[in-house]
Order: C-alpha cells, then structure tokens, then sequence
C-alpha cells in the first residue's frame, strides 16, 4: 500500500475503517470488526468508525431503488449473489433481498408498486417472490426474505459461500463482510462459510462446482474435503433443488470440465447414478474414449458449438472444423437463436436440456454391451432404452411433459442423423427428399437438437482422427435438412394439406378406423417427395394406396 493510498483511505474503498485522531488504525468488513482490529493497536482510545464508499459504483439493478424506498422506516439489505456480481461490474437479474421482519408485506407492497407477479415462498420462514417482466423480455427474480438467525450478521455467516456472504445496505450504500467474502473474490477463490457449511445444506456441493465454472474460481482444499464427506448427503435433498443446479451447470460455461469435477469428488453416485456405469466401457473403432470420457467430450463439443452458432464466441473454436461449420449453417444463426430462445420451461433453457440430453444419450451402452463371434462390440438397442432411462430421471427431477418428451425423442432417434450424414461421407448421397420428411415427421419439435447433437457426438467419437472431408460430409447434411425445414417447408418438411379424412371417407367409401390416418400419412409423403401436388392427384394416389393394400 502506497503512503499516499494510506493517507486518503482509498486502499479501504468498500470497508469499514477505524480511525484515532484522523488516522486509520484498524479496518474490516463490518463496523464491530473494525473496532475489534482499532483495540489492537489503541486499545485505551476510542475510535471513530466510518464507512470508506467504493471509488466506482457498483453494479446494481435500478429495481433496488425502489425497494429501498418502499421499504420506509425498516432496513432492507441486498445479499448473496447480487453483491458479488455487482462487486464484478455485473448487473444482477436474481436479487436476494433480506429484512429484519415482515418480508412478505415488503414484497407485496413492490409486486404492487412494480406492477410484478407476487409469490410467497414459505409463509412460516417469511419468504416472497416477485417476478418483474422487463418490456424486452427481461426477467427479474426478487427473493425477499427474514433474517435466518437474531441478526445480518448471523444471517451471512450461515450462508454457503464467503463471496455470497456479503450484504449491501440499500438505504446508505455500504456494504457489510464479515467474512472477507470481497478478498476471496478478488482472489479467485470459493470457501465455506463454515466448516458445516456442506453438511448444513449437501445442495452447497453442486452449487460450488457451478460458481467455480461459472466465475472462473477455484475452490480451496478444506472446502473441497467438506464437499466429498457431504456427497453422500446429496441424496437428501429434494429432487427438484438438484435439478437446478445441474441444469444450472449445463447451461453455463464449460459444463464437461464441471460433470468431470462432479464426478471426481464422488458425486455422481447420489444423484445421477445412472451415469456411473459409463466409466471405463470399451467402445470400437473410430470411437477413441470409453463410454464415459466420450459423453464428456460430445457434452463438450456441443457447447462448443453453441458458443459458436448462438453467441458468435469463437475463442473455443477448433480451426479450420470451425469455419465449416460455420460456413455451413453458419447462415442459419437468427433461426437457430429463434429456436433456442423457446423452450418448454421458463425456468430452464432449451440449451441445458439439450446438454442434459447429451450427457443422457449413451446411458444404456453398458447394459446392451456385446461382443459377437469375431470380437466385434455392439450396443444394439441402446438408444431406445436410454431414452427410457433419461425419461425415467426427468420424470423424477419433476421436469416438463415438453422437455421430457424432447428428451426422449432426441435420444430415441439420435442414430437417425447418423445414419444419413454417413451415407453422405461414405456414398456422396445427400439425404432423399422422403428420407428428409421422415426425418422432421419422427424428430417435431426436436429436431435441431437431433441435429446438433449429432454433429457433437461426431466430434466425441472421432476427436483429432475426424478428417476435414468427413466433417464436411456431416456439415453438409446438416446445411440440407436445415435448409428444407428453414427455407422450404412446404416442400419437404411440412406439405399444405390437400385433403382431410372426411373427404377420404366420403369419396372412397371409407368406414372411420386407423387406415384413414395410414392413408393421409401416405398421401403427404408422397407429397414430400414430389409426386402428388393437387387435391385430385391425392385422390387418385389414396385409390392405388388402397388397391395395393388390398392385394
């Protein structure tokens, strides 16, 4: 610290400091731990407490002024995450806010005030949650809260984190940390709160591999030791507090470093169990990892290629497949940004289902293992019943019927790409124009995914064996099924109906049953393929469908 630093306080901004006749004698994250750092060095004079404001303004959300003023008479405090991301210069959307008493009434009075939706959490611990809809479509999450123990203080010394165990008062604008939350953050490093802290709550053990990956930390060695004794605890916690996390780790930065951490502290037992099987399954040529290293790597590569098409970050981007594959489908980025801004839960995006789908897709490769006469290794049948497997568990993580169901096809189908993005390397032969319609009629709604997945689960197999002229192969069939579903879907993709049932029945004497759906399938691939294109031309096409059938 310069003298001049020392002299003006500006080493302090952002702390509380102690000052004996105009000199600094003790500093800390609170007013009573500055005075307990004064009594060390003066501790026959009384010292003067103050607050040393930040030189730049943090971070906040323009929400925080308003619950400041509804607030009246009683102190309102922002904690947790929202301090640490504004302590990083990054405006936060999810705002825990903490009072003495009488939270819900607080947060009643801001859903009115805001015109926000209003939600109480937990009436017996005074919790309440008020969702602002931003007129661009942002999403604000206000959690308003009692203190959890006799005061602030013993508030954020329960709490998991020491960088989530910051208060920021929104009346005055100073700040209180009695755990030196600020200098771990500063250090690039997670540490408990306290040594239970795992044990109080086993979800902190995910949460604290998402924050590392998500903030670039590393988490310190006895906080590592207090995760693994608290990974058999994991199994404790609901199924729906898990699911956040994990979908939460998806959804974020390096989501494979992340799985791999989960897996190394001995987590996965608890609470993907299913997943453990995959660890050392041998897999043939050209597959260069056993089952469990190649999922990590699709689930890798997958959001590698997310980063790329989605946000245009290229800093992960592997040479010269990257530029394929951006001037392949590169085109398409607005559509495929249209696509995954929906998804079958506000809660959770569609690219964390899709990663979640990843981390699925092979589950069932140790169970359908087999090796026939000459030594060769297959896994029939492991994509149908890993999809029933990855259902199983999105059923109870309590997700969507939507997201459950495009979970499902993806895995259900994801040879289906495969197989024609290999006839394409191996013949030359992009896909037929029935071969496309039977694609997009299987896969709905799923369909990008499938694709995506596909090219991901390309990467995993081949990694530094896939040549250029191989990738390019599967580039180009993805291009050709993007281009028929994005640019000429009535063609291939989704025909205009020509005819319904009731005129099948009515002009070719049908009586209600199954054939009548079998005969209006038949007539729109055939559609597809260009071979019937009027409504007279359907008919005549339904009545050789029908002489074939009954021959």
């Amino acid at each position: 610290m310069s003298k001049k630093q020392a002299n003006d306080g500006s080493a302090y901004a952002g702390r509380w400091v102690a000052r004996v006749q105009g000199k600094i004698v003790g500093q800390g994250g609170t007013p009573e731990a500055a005075r307990l750092a004064a009594q060390g060095n003066r501790h026959k004079e009384k010292p003067e407490i103050s607050y040393m404001h930040a030189t730049s303004s943090l971070a906040l959300s323009p929400l925080l002024d308003k619950v400041a003023s509804l607030a009246q008479d009683q102190d309102v405090y922002l904690v947790g995450g929202g301090v640490r991301d504004a302590l990083r210069g990054v405006v936060s959307h999810d705002l825990d806010l903490v009072v003495p008493t009488n939270a819900i009434g607080l947060a009643r009075r801001a859903a009115a005030s805001l015109g926000a939706d209003f939600y109480v959490l937990d009436e017996a611990f005074d919790a309440a949650r008020v969702i602002v809809m931003g007129p661009s479509g942002t999403r604000d999450v206000l959690d308003f809260t009692s203190f959890r123990g006799s005061n602030l203080s013993a508030d954020l010394e329960g709490r998991d984190f020491t960088i989530n165990a910051m208060a920021l008062d929104l009346k005055t604008r100073t700040t209180l940390d009695p755990l030196q939350g600020a200098a771990d953050l500063r250090a690039r490093t997670i540490r408990a709160c306290s040594p239970t802290a795992m044990q109080d709550d086993p979800i902190r053990v995910l949460r604290a591999v998402r924050l590392a990956a998500a903030l670039d930390l590393k988490i310190e060695p006895a906080t590592r030791e207090a995760m693994k004794v608290a990974a058999s605890l994991l199994s404790r916690t609901s199924p729906e507090r898990q699911r956040d996390e994990l979908f939460k780790i998806l959804g974020g930065p390096r989501p494979d470093a992340s799985m791999r951490a989960i897996e190394m502290l001995g987590l996965l037992p608890h609470f993907l169990p299913e997943l453990t099987c995959l660890k050392g399954v041998e897999q043939p040529a050209p597959h260069v990892h056993d089952a469990w290293e190649h999922t990590l790597s699709v689930l890798h590569h997958l959001a590698g290629m997310l980063d790329l098409l989605l946000e245009g970050r290229l800093e992960d981007a592997n040479g010269i497949l990257a530029s394929l594959l951006t001037l392949g489908i590169g085109r398409y980025r607005p559509q495929l940004e249209a696509q995954f801004a929906r998804s079958p839960n506000q809660d959770r995006t569609l690219r964390a289902l899709l990663e979640f789908t990843a981390l699925y897709h092979d589950v069932c490769k140790p169970s359908t293992k087999s090796v026939d006469s000459e030594g060769r290794i297959h896994f029939y049948g492991h994509e149908h019943q890993g999809a029933q497997v990855a259902i199983q568990r999105g059923q109870q993580f309590n997700l969507s019927n939507g997201e459950i169901a495009q979970i499902g096809v993806i895995i259900d189908y994801h040879l289906r790409f495969f197989f024609l993005a290999r006839r394409m390397e191996e013949q030359g032969e992009l896909p037929s124009r029935r071969a496309i319609y039977r694609f997009f009629r299987d896969s709905d709604a799923s369909a990008v995914g499938l694709i995506l997945l596909g090219l991901a689960d390309l990467r995993g197999t081949r990694e530094h064996t896939l040549s250029e002229k191989s990738w390019l192969a599967w580039v180009n069939v993805a291009r050709a099924l993007l281009e028929n579903l994005w640019e000429k879907p009535a063609e291939t993709v989704a025909p205009p109906r020509l005819i319904d049932g009731n005129d099948l029945m009515q002009v070719l004497a049908l009586e209600p049953g199954p054939i009548v759906g079998e005969l209006l399938e038949a007539i729109r691939e055939a559609q597809a393929t260009g071979v019937v294109s009027t409504r007279d031309a359907a008919l005549q096409f339904g009545r050789d469908w029908l002489l074939r059938k009954s021959t």
